[in-house]
């Protein structure tokens, strides 16, 4: 008995009954976990057809990053949290469906983010700052927060030269969340479709609308040629500008944002939303239960590996040269005296 008790192989094979037997009667530990609650709206728009996003060194147009970065959001979420998604054109959003549970509706929650697509837009107008404050009823109605992804090309532009941001008339914090834009910094131009959606080139100048002449004429209207007051308060010229070229709008969706109490971000900087996510957005405690029973039968199975597999390592022989820390033999070499 004494010899056993001294035997390393009698405790480990005693530690591994004994891991065994605690992974067969512990119960599951109870843990709190913050999750969301939330509805992503996609813009869906002809200008989120512009290839100038490359998430893996290959172009690919807004819409399609804006999806992958959905995706990725899925899942690094935390289970028992809610994801719902919309779309938005024209100047409103459209909630495809309320917020569903991240981890038990994955499969079909990611087919519905891949299969967002351009030609789901019912009108041709971008109306950004309008779609934003209706994603955001659309959130307060479901008490969840909102991502919205846009690259924040206004069509038609905004009064005032693009500064003249509609008024919001909703309760600011009520809903937070972020403003994620979507697009590269330099401008490029804008691919044209015809009506059955064939790409057909890019958008000219004199093709697009380069001003929003309805409401107030902007600060510098006087100094225009052919400036009238009452017939001509925007002047007699043709309206000029790049309205056909084509960036995210940082600086016009940052104003957007500070006007709400949004987080904003721009996609290409930052392509994690998660982490932008737990900064602006409420979260919610639940309980969940947290499964420890695989630590210790893993422990238990690593020690009766190791016992069974000490024996044949123990079988291998070791060269005597090498055990004595001596020179290995020169084969063929002739001894001098």
């Amino acid at each position: 008995m004494r010899e056993r008790l001294r035997d390393a192989r009698f405790w480990a094979l005693l530690a591994a009954l004994a891991s065994t037997c605690v992974a067969l009667v512990l119960p599951r530990l109870t843990l709190n976990r913050e999750v969301y609650d939330v509805v992503a709206v996609v813009d869906i728009t002809a200008s989120m057809n512009t290839r100038d996003m490359t998430p893996a060194g290959k172009p690919v147009s807004r819409l399609d990053a804006a999806k992958a970065a959905l995706e990725r959001l899925l899942s690094d979420l935390p289970c028992q949290s809610r994801l719902g998604l919309g779309v938005f054109t024209e100047r409103r959003s459209f909630l495809l469906f309320n917020p569903a549970e991240v981890c038990e509706n994955f499969a079909p929650l990611e087919v519905a983010v891949q299969e967002l697509d351009w030609r789901m837009a019912w009108e041709g107008d971008s109306m950004v700052a309008k779609g934003f404050y209706d994603a955001m009823s659309i959130a307060e109605d479901l008490k969840a927060d909102l991502i919205f992804l846009t690259d924040g090309q206004e069509a038609p532009p905004l009064p005032g030269g693009g500064t003249m941001l509609p008024e919001f008339e909703g309760t600011r914090g009520k809903v937070q969340g972020l403003l994620i834009g979507v697009g590269g910094h330099d401008k490029v131009p804008l691919p044209k479709f015809d009506d059955e959606g064939h790409e057909i080139g890019t958008y000219t100048a004199d093709e697009l609308p380069q001003e929003n002449r309805t409401g107030p004429p902007p600060p510098d209207a006087q100094l225009r040629p052919g400036y009238h007051p009452k017939w001509a308060p925007f002047g007699t010229d043709p309206p000029t500008g790049d309205e056909h070229l084509t960036s995210v709008r940082t600086a016009q969706l940052d104003t957007l944002a500070a006007s709400v109490g949004f987080g904003r971000a721009d996609l290409v900087d930052s392509p994690n939303l998660l982490r932008i996510l737990s900064e602006h957005a409420h979260t919610r405690p639940v309980e969940v239960a947290v499964d420890i029973r695989p630590v210790p039968a893993a422990l238990a199975l690593a020690l009766l590996v190791g016992l069974y597999l000490a024996p044949l390592l123990a079988r291998v022989r070791i060269p005597a040269w090498r055990s004595r820390g001596a020179v290995p033999p020169m084969h063929g070499a002739v001894l001098r005296t």
